[in-house]
């Protein structure tokens, strides 16, 4: 007589909306941050060739997509801004009138229930790419922490909801929290890109925001892929100095720094599932190599399993379509 399993655990798994009932994760229009690129002049939506199906937009056309998500019912998106003119300073990044300021007013004008996020950082509005000022070839720490800072209040004047600093330099969570506060936004809040790897994910975002470095590379401020621990230190610094929200970036490759994160901390926690994450999916299904659709869902189930609360991901607008 043969001898049969008292447990299972397929019996759960033979009906599909038995399966839903007990799927233990669920990835949600809310979980949503869609990155977007805003560039000078009007009528312009150029397509980004590692990038497929992401655009660089005049703040005109950039509008109308945020229209579009906001009917979607993605809830938020986060400004990238490319200036017209660079320069060693980074003058277009905090000036009153720059490309991120003037379209954060034009989408809160015309856009009602859109959060509207802005990127914090020096290196798409610098001649040299790199990310704060410099001294020969040496990134200074706390001159580029006191532009950051003036940064990060011209954006909430314009009416941004948070303002994200990207950067890495130690100390700009404090600064730009200092200024806010003193300014009269204590309500705003901080997204920081508290862990965020010197990471070879990063190519097609360079094209997108033309901001690759003039020479050398960021890791002498963005963490090294191989460490662990320091994440949990960089995270610990940006909760003490007033960070809202932790951001985890890249996502896909760093599954366990999420959760060791939000383990951790237990603080509201973001992913960032750059460029190259997208970039690698878009092309594998384009050559029949693997079923998108079913991959990207994949991949940002297990970025939500791994314990982000919210996820920055270029397939934004494909899941909405699909969620809704």
């Amino acid at each position: 007589m043969a001898t049969f399993p008292i447990k299972r655990l397929r019996r759960l798994r033979y009906n599909p909306v038995v399966r839903d009932m007990v799927r233990e994760t669920q990835l949600n229009k809310e979980d949503l941050i869609y990155p977007l690129f805003v560039v000078p002049g009007e009528k312009i939506k150029k397509e980004i060739g590692s990038m497929p199906g992401v655009y660089q937009m005049s703040i005109d056309v950039l509008v109308e997509e945020c229209k579009e998500l906001e009917q979607l019912g993605v809830p938020a998106v986060i400004l990238f801004g490319i200036p017209e003119h660079k320069d060693e300073k980074g003058s277009d990044a905090y000036n009153p009138e720059g490309i991120i300021q003037r379209a954060v007013r034009a989408i809160k004008k015309e856009v009602k229930n859109l959060l509207v996020i802005t990127d914090v950082c020096l290196c798409e509005y610098t001649s040299h790419g790199h990310c704060g000022l410099l001294d020969g070839e040496k990134i200074l720490n706390d001159e580029t922490v006191e532009l950051l800072a003036r940064e990060a209040l011209t954006h909430a004047q314009a009416g941004a909801d948070i303002v994200a600093p990207s950067d890495m330099m130690d100390g700009r969570v404090a600064a730009i929290r200092k200024i806010l506060d003193e300014n009269g936004f204590t309500e705003i809040p901080i997204m920081s890109y508290a862990v965020k790897y010197a990471s070879g994910f990063y190519g097609p975002f360079r094209d997108a925001a033309e901001s690759a470095p003039a020479f050398g590379d960021r890791r002498s401020h963005q963490m090294d892929v191989a460490n662990a621990l320091e994440a949990l230190r960089e995270a610990e610094t940006d909760i003490e100095e007033g960070a809202d929200i932790i951001m985890v970036k890249p996502a896909g490759a760093y599954l366990d720094i999420i959760w060791r994160v939000k383990e951790k901390f237990g603080m509201p926690t973001a992913a960032y599932q750059v460029s190259g994450e997208y970039s690698m999916i878009k092309a594998a299904g384009k050559n029949g190599w693997l079923d998108e659709q079913r991959v990207m869902l994949e991949s940002l189930i297990a970025i939500k399993r791994a314990g982000a609360d919210m996820i920055l991901t270029y397939f934004a607008k494909d899941v909405a379509r699909l969620l809704k």
